[in-house]
């Protein structure tokens, strides 16, 4: 299959292009910056230098690439956040413009399949701590969140609303792995080892994590079957904060996190993260191990931080 990979050089492109690849597939990835497009051709896979908001450009290149199935895994994530700042901004103009420049170069080109990267957690925090992809999400968000959660919203409608194509959003998880926050050398590890990623109040915000390598091995799966839809991708264990935290912080050979009142985590972090860490709802892959055929390899971010961990240390 011909397959048009847009943000071939993120946490999550690295390993899709190369399993993409392996299993034979011909690939074209994307990438804004020249000196990564030397890493995309290593592995086997023509690359592309392109800005999404470049719709004239961008469309020549897709269109160029002939692709039967096009990925979005466009972000622009800063290395380094600040929870009072509005840090997914770019984020989100990407998950907007972005989205709707990549599906018209898609249609122009002819691919029939688009695969996106979606959240996991924007479920509205009520109810059940696990959510499936048919619970309500939280439109109404407070904060940075709001707009944040309006533009993964907006993605989700631009795909799967997309006229002849089929469209699929793979909402992830909280990503762990090279690359990302919680990888040694990502901001979150570096807080814990501070002692600055704390469990705040009851600790009962609920995660689901999953490592970028199982993300990859789900679009490949989507790419081939699935029809077109939302799937939770995450891994098999949703955790409260109150218990993955300590382990991460194990893990990277840190001291046990502190505990902090709830109203000290709104003031340091903001509202909208301190009520997150006490209300945010997990998801279900139930369906995407289902209907994908789809299994982490990760199983629980338990062995996942650990083993992974540990080889980068």
């Amino acid at each position: 299959m011909r397959v048009f990979v847009a943000g071939a050089s993120g946490a999550i492109g690295r390993p899709l292009v190369r399993k993409l690849v392996a299993a034979g597939h011909e690939v074209t990835g994307m990438t804004r910056r020249e000196e990564r497009a030397e890493e995309i051709r290593g592995v086997g896979a023509r690359a592309v230098v392109c800005d999404a908001f470049d719709a004239e450009r961008l469309r020549e290149v897709v269109v160029e690439a002939e692709p039967e199935a096009v990925v979005h895994m466009l972000t622009a994530l800063p290395q380094k956040f600040n929870p009072r700042s509005d840090y997914l901004a770019q984020t989100s103009r990407i998950r907007v413009e972005g989205t709707r420049n990549l599906l018209a170069a898609a249609r122009a080109a002819g691919a029939r399949r688009v695969v996106a990267e979606g959240i996991a957690l924007f479920y509205r925090p009520e109810g059940d701590w696990v959510k499936s992809e048919e619970a309500p999400l939280y439109e109404e968000a407070p904060g940075h969140f709001g707009p944040a959660y309006g533009a993964a919203i907006e993605l989700e409608r631009l795909v799967l609303g997309a006229e002849d194509i089929e469209g699929i959003v793979l909402r992830c998880g909280w990503l762990y792995g090279p690359g990302t926050f919680y990888d040694r050398d990502g901001q979150q590890a570096k807080e814990a080892i501070k002692r600055r990623l704390p469990v705040v109040g009851a600790g009962t915000g609920t995660f689901s994590f999953i490592h970028v390598e199982d993300i990859a091995d789900a679009v490949l799966a989507a790419l081939e079957r699935g029809a077109p839809g939302a799937y939770n991708v995450t891994d098999d264990e949703p955790a409260p904060m109150g218990e993955w935290v300590p382990v991460f912080a194990e893990a990277l050979g840190a001291k046990p996190p502190r505990r902090v009142p709830t109203w000290l985590a709104a003031v340091i972090a903001g509202r909208a993260t301190a009520a997150g860490a006490l209300d945010l709802r997990g998801a279900s892959n139930a369906k995407a191990k289902r209907e994908l055929g789809w299994q982490p390899a990760h199983p629980s971010w338990r062995q996942g931080f650990g083993e992974e961990l540990a080889q980068q240390g």
